[in-house]
C-alpha cells in the first residue's frame, strides 16, 4: 500500500501555520510529513518561506508519530555538508527517529544568495556526490577530516546523535543521479512519475528501497476557482523542466518564463476541485509506477482547513484502497 504525506509548502504558509499544520496532518491520518527547504517563494504570489529547520524542530515537539523528512535539501553551497550532518543529527534527536533527511543538488533559487554565483550541472553534481559522503561519515559519530575537490572538514564530530543513523533520501532525475541515490542513500526521491529513473535506481542497488513522489493539487468545492489558483500559485511549475527550473535565480524569473502559461495548461497536470477519483488517479499512476510514498501539495493556504476536513472524510479512505 501507498503512503500517504501531506507536504508542509513553506513557499505559501507562515511558519507558525505550518507547526499547526503538522499536528493536524497527524490528527486526520497522513502517513508523513514533508517540507521544502527553500529562501524563496516560486514567484512572488506565494508569499513566505521561513526557515525551514526551525518549522521541523516545532513540528517535531507537536506530532508524536508522524515521520518528518526535508524534501529537499541542498547541502552544496547555502549550506555546508558538516552544518547540514549537525541539523539532520539534531532533529533526529528531537523527533526521537522520525527524521528523514532528503537532499538533492539544488537550484540556482535559492543558493545564489550567498553571493558564489552558480556552478554548471555536472559541476554541481560532482559537488553534491562529495557532500553526501561527508555527511554519511559524520553519522558515524566518529571524528571527521576532509579535503576534497569542494569542501574541507577539519576534525569535526557530532555529539547529539539519534540511536540509528539519520536515513538519507537522494533526489533524482535521471540515471546518472539515480545510481548516485542507489549507492548512498536509503530513500529515492522524485517528484514526478518516472518508472525509467526507478528501474535504474533498483538496479544500480536501489531495490527494496522506498521511492518517494509528490502530487500537487488544489482543493475547493468551486473547481473554476480552484483552477485560477492553481494557475496564480502553481504556474511555475510548467517551465520547462528541471533542467530550466533549476537555473532561473529568482521568483520574478519564474513568473517571466511562465508568461505563456494558461490555467488549463497546469488544470493538465493538477487536480483542482473536489473530485477524490482525480487525485486517486494520480497516486496510482505514482504506485504503478514503483512509488511507496506519495506527498500531497494543498495548493493555497486559505484552503487548508477545508482540505484537510475533506482529506480526513473523503480522500484519505479513498486513497488507503490504493
Amino acid at each position: 500500500m501507498v503512503q500517504i504525506g501531506y507536504t508542509l509548502m513553506s513557499e505559501q504558509t507562515p511558519a507558525r501555520e505550518l507547526v499547526d499544520y503538522a499536528a493536524a496532518a497527524e490528527r486526520i491520518g497522513f502517513d508523513y510529513a514533508v517540507i521544502s527547504d527553500h529562501y524563496f517563494p516560486w514567484v512572488e504570489e506565494m508569499g513566505h518561506s521561513p526557515y525551514c529547520w526551525s518549522v521541523l524542530g516545532a513540528a517535531a515537539q507537536v506530532t508524536e508519530r508522524l515521520p518528518l523528512m526535508t524534501y529537499v535539501t541542498c547541502p552544496i553551497m547555502r549550506y555546508h555538508p558538516a552544518v547540514v550532518a549537525q541539523k539532520a543529527a539534531t532533529m533526529g534527536v528531537l523527533s526521537q527517529g522520525r527524521f528523514t533527511l532528503g537532499l538533492g543538488a539544488g537550484e540556482n533559487l535559492n543558493e545564489h544568495v550567498i553571493g558564489e554565483g552558480w556552478p554548471p550541472v555536472d559541476t554541481r553534481h560532482r559537488m553534491f556526490a562529495e557532500a553526501v559522503q561527508i555527511i554519511r561519515k559524520l553519522f558515524s559519530g566518529e571524528y571527521v577530516t576532509h579535503q576534497g575537490e569542494f569542501f574541507d572538514v577539519d576534525s569535526a564530530k557530532l555529539y547529539d546523535l539519534p540511536e540509528r543513523p539519520v536515513p538519507i533520501g537522494i533526489a533524482a532525475s535521471g540515471g546518472q543521479s539515480a545510481e548516485l541515490a542507489a549507492e548512498y542513500g536509503d530513500v529515492l526521491v522524485i517528484n514526478d512519475p518516472m518508472p525509467e529513473v526507478v528501474q535504474q535506481f533498483n538496479a544500480s542497488g536501489g531495490d527494496g528501497k522506498p521511492v518517494y513522489g509528490q502530487l500537487a493539487l488544489a482543493y475547493d468545492t468551486d473547481a473554476e476557482a480552484a483552477k485560477q489558483r492553481a494557475h496564480e500559485l502553481w504556474r511555475w511549475s510548467s517551465v520547462g523542466g528541471w533542467k530550466v527550473m533549476a537555473e532561473l535565480p529568482g521568483p520574478v524569473n519564474f513568473a517571466a518564463a511562465a508568461g505563456t502559461v494558461r490555467p488549463e495548461d497546469v488544470a493538465q497536470s493538477v487536480p483542482c476541485g473536489s473530485d477524490v477519483d482525480a487525485v486517486v488517479q494520480g497516486v496510482k499512476e505514482f504506485a504503478d509506477a514503483g512509488y511507496t510514498h506519495v506527498a500531497l501539495v494543498q495548493i493555497g493556504h486559505d484552503q487548508q482547513q477545508p482540505f484537510f476536513d475533506w482529506a480526513e472524510k473523503e480522500l484519505l479512505p479513498a486513497l488507503r484502497n490504493l
